[in-house]
C-alpha cells in the first residue's frame, strides 16, 4: 500500500488557514488519487454517454428510446441519492468508493457484451448510474478530511475545473472517438476508467475511520435520510446554500436546448459544429472562473460576491432573446460559467456548517437535488421551446434565474455573518 501518513503531507504542517495555492493542492498525496481516479472515469462516461446514444439507437432506430435511456442518467440519483447517499456514513468512505467502481466496472463491461438486450442495458444503465450517488456522496466528504481550510476550496475548483474540462474534451471529441473504437469498445474503455479509479484509491488513500456516531448508536437508513432532510433543511444557513446550488437548473437549462437554438444560426450540414460550440462555452467559462475565483479571491471575499456572481449566471442569457450574433451568444454562455464559480463558495460554506458524521448524507441529497434541478429545469426549457423558440426561452429562463439569484442573495446578507466570522478566524 503506498498510503501516505498525514504527518507526513506536503502542505499540511502550515495551518489549515491562509490563502492557500493550487501547487499546495496538487503536493497532497490523497488529492491526487482522488483526482487521478475521478479525470480517468470522467472521460470515460463521456465516451460511453455518446457510445450508448449510438448503440441504442443503432439498434432501435427510434429517438423516444434513446431519449429514455439517457433519462435513466437522471432518474436513479433523484430517486435513490438520498438513501444510498447514506452509506457512506455507515462505512468507511474509501471502502464505498472502492466498492462502487468495482460494481460499476462490472456493469459497464456487461453493456459492453455484444447482443446484451435492450431491457438489460436500460437495467445496467440504472444501475451504473444509481451507484453514484454513494460514491459521490463518499468522495464529497471524504475531501475536507483530507485538505483543510483554504485548500479544501481550491481542490474543489480543480476538481470542478477537470468535470467541465473533460465535458468540453467530450462535446469536441467524443463522436470521432466513437466513430474510430465503435460504440462496444467505447463502452469496454469506460469500465477500465472505473478499475483504474479503484486502483487509484487503493494506491494512493489511506483508511480512515468514521466520524463517531451520534449518541445511541447509528440509525436505519431511512430515519438517516430524514436526519439528513432536517438537518439540511432546517438550518436557515444551509438552506439557502441548498438553493444557491441548485440555481444551476436555470442557467443550466439552454444547454439542453443548444440544438435547436444552433439551428437558427446555421444550416443542417454546420449544425453539430455550431451545437458543440454552444454546449462548450459553459463549461469553458466555468473553468475560466474557477481557476480565477480560487486563485485571486480570498476566501472572505469569496462568500461576499456570491450573490454577485451566481445572478452572473442568468444576466447575461437575458441578451440572447435580442437576437445577437452567433459569437456574442458564446460570449455571453462563457461570461454566465464563469460565474457559476459562486458554487465553489457556497460547496465551501456548506462545508463549514455540516457535521462531520452526517456530512455525506447532507452531500447526497444536495447532489439529487442539484441533478433533479438540472433534469427539470432542461426538460421544461424543452417543452416551452416548442411554441415560444429557443431564444426567447433562453431569455426567460435568465429573468427568472436572475430574480430567484437576488431572492437568495437577500436571504444569504442575513445569514453569511458567522460563516465569514468563522473563516477569518481559520485565516488568522
Amino acid at each position: 500500500m503506498a498510503a501516505t501518513r498525514p504527518s507526513r503531507l506536503p502542505g499540511r504542517h502550515r495551518a489549515s488557514g491562509g490563502h492557500a495555492t493550487y501547487g499546495e493542492v496538487i503536493a497532497v498525496g490523497e488529492f491526487r488519487a482522488l483526482w487521478l481516479g475521478q479525470s480517468l472515469s470522467q472521460l470515460g462516461d463521456q465516451l460511453a454517454q455518446v457510445a450508448l446514444a449510438v448503440l441504442v439507437y443503432e439498434r432501435t432506430e427510434s429517438a423516444l428510446l434513446t431519449a429514455a435511456v439517457y433519462a435513466l442518467t437522471y432518474l436513479p440519483p433523484i430517486l435513490g441519492g438520498p438513501l444510498l447517499a447514506g452509506l457512506a456514513d455507515r462505512y468507511p468512505r474509501r471502502r464505498v468508493m472502492l466498492v462502487c467502481d468495482l460494481l460499476r466496472a462490472f456493469f459497464v463491461a456487461l453493456m459492453a457484451v455484444p447482443g446484451m438486450p435492450f431491457a438489460a442495458l436500460c437495467v445496467l444503465v440504472f444501475c451504473v448510474v444509481l451507484l453514484s450517488a454513494p460514491f459521490t456522496a463518499a468522495r464529497a466528504a471524504l475531501l475536507p478530511d483530507i485538505l483543510h481550510g483554504d485548500r479544501y476550496v481550491l481542490g474543489s475548483a480543480l476538481q470542478n475545473m477537470t468535470n467541465q474540462g473533460v465535458q468540453m474534451i467530450g462535446f469536441a471529441a467524443g463522436g470521432a472517438a466513437i466513430a474510430l473504437l465503435g460504440p462496444y469498445r467505447a463502452l469496454a474503455l469506460d469500465s477500465a476508467t472505473f478499475l483504474a479509479s479503484a486502483l487509484a484509491l487503493v494506491a494512493g488513500v489511506r483508511r480512515r475511520r468514521l466520524p463517531p456516531p451520534p449518541e445511541g448508536g447509528m440509525p436505519s437508513m431511512w430515519a438517516t435520510t430524514r436526519m439528513g432532510a432536517r438537518l439540511v433543511f432546517g438550518d436557515p444557513r444551509l438552506r439557502v446554500l441548498v438553493l444557491f446550488a441548485w440555481l444551476c437548473g436555470f442557467y443550466i437549462a439552454p444547454e439542453g436546448i443548444a440544438a435547436p437554438y444552433a439551428a437558427t444560426f446555421t444550416d443542417d450540414e454546420g449544425l453539430p459544429v455550431v451545437t458543440g460550440l454552444l454546449m462548450a462555452a459553459m463549461p469553458t467559462g466555468t473553468v475560466i472562473g474557477g481557476f480565477l475565483f480560487g486563485r485571486f479571491v480570498s476566501p472572505p471575499g469569496r462568500l461576499h460576491s456570491m450573490g454577485w456572481m451566481a445572478m452572473l449566471t442568468c444576466a447575461p442569457l437575458i441578451v440572447c432573446g435580442l437576437g445577437p450574433p452567433l459569437w456574442v451568444v458564446i460570449v455571453l454562455w462563457c461570461v454566465s460559467g464563469i460565474g457559476g464559480a459562486y458554487q465553489l463558495a457556497a460547496n465551501a460554506a456548506f462545508v463549514q456548517c455540516v457535521p462531520p458524521a452526517g456530512r455525506a448524507q447532507a452531500f447526497g441529497l444536495v447532489q439529487s437535488g442539484l441533478l433533479a434541478a438540472q433534469g427539470i429545469g432542461i426538460l421544461v426549457a424543452g417543452a416551452l421551446a416548442q411554441s415560444l423558440g429557443p431564444a426567447s426561452v433562453i431569455a426567460l429562463v435568465g429573468v427568472t434565474g436572475l430574480a430567484a439569484a437576488c431572492l437568495l442573495t437577500v436571504a444569504w446578507t442575513g445569514t453569511r455573518g458567522g460563516i465569514i466570522e468563522r473563516v477569518r478566524a481559520e485565516q488568522a
